[in-house]
């Protein structure tokens, strides 16, 4: 992680582990869920359990501060919302871990085997679905949804750290988007570079060797508007020449065709006299209908 995204991550656990719970159950429960942390988590859940038995301390007028107790010891089925709620903040501060580097998210509990598996169970009831599995010999539950880990983290209670956290990734997700489509339209320029050269030869092709001139007076048409609008559309060139685009796509069609198949054709019957103001040209043509 950059030091930007390493400083981020430590403000939001900051903010979690300012969170004293008013109730006395769930401040239990936040014990509960910061019992066995891994060793480097040792110092900040040592300070936060100590916070937390002073204020338990303070509303319950206790000499003596709780101490964390094992995991075993929550009832999970039986806790309500609230208490569940503290639990699962104070298992993350003791056990879990959040990653942002290279634009991604991963979020990962590191706890016993058996524990692990249930508490992907319960991810799931919860409509966060996880997934889990064994790191040497350790249980290992992540996320790498961020809509999954904006989720959890709101409802562990983060403030300003999340905010600026959802924002980052939201602008990660514009970025990606505009290069998307920016990266799509390039292609489809060059498909259709690409095409209009194509076209073009061909139209070159029939023109060279006298085809072009007995082809129905639609196509003649077309090959003139490409040849004036090598970049133009065929909705575009439809547009221009009051055809149907159909009609457009059925005369390059035909004379991609025939460039391609250079015996056909000949020796067919030439065509009648051409009606009234076939011969015209392109600008002729354009000039009449407006």
């Amino acid at each position: 992680m950059t030091t930007a995204e390493r400083d981020l991550v430590d403000s939001l656990r900051a903010e979690l582990a300012a969170i004293v719970p008013p109730r006395r159950c769930c401040r239990e429960a936040e014990l509960a869920g910061l019992a066995g942390a891994s060793e480097r988590r040792r110092r900040t859940t040592i300070r936060l359990g100590l916070r937390l038995g002073r204020a338990h301390s303070d509303h319950a007028g206790e000499e003596t501060a709780p101490t964390p107790a094992a995991p075993a010891d929550f009832g999970w089925a039986r806790a309500a919302e609230h208490c569940r709620v503290s639990y699962l903040r104070g298992r993350f501060l003791g056990h879990g871990s959040l990653s942002l580097a290279s634009g991604r998210t991963h979020l990962e509990f590191v706890l016993p085997v058996e524990e692990a598996r249930v508490l992907c169970e319960r991810f799931g009831e919860m409509d966060m679905p996880a997934a889990w599995r064994i790191r040497r010999g350790r249980g290992v539950v992540t996320w790498k949804s961020v809509e999954t880990v904006g989720t959890f983290f709101k409802l562990l209670g983060g403030g300003a750290a999340l905010l600026e956290l959802e924002s980052r990734q939201v602008s990660r997700s514009v970025r990606g988007d505009l290069n998307r489509i920016i990266n799509a339209e390039s292609a489809n320029l060059v498909r259709a570079v690409a095409a209009s050269a194509h076209q073009l030869e061909a139209i070159d092709s029939l023109e060279s060797d006298g085809r072009l001139a007995r082809q129905p007076y639609v196509v003649r048409l077309v090959a003139d508007a490409r040849r004036e609008e090598p970049e133009a559309t065929f909705t575009e060139l439809a547009e221009r020449l009051g055809l149907h685009r159909s009609a457009v796509q059925r005369a390059i069609d035909r004379i991609e065709r025939l460039a391609l198949h250079p015996d056909e054709g000949i020796g067919r019957r030439r065509p009648g006299p051409a009606r009234p103001g076939s011969a015209a040209t392109l600008s002729e043509f354009t000039r009449k209908r407006l």
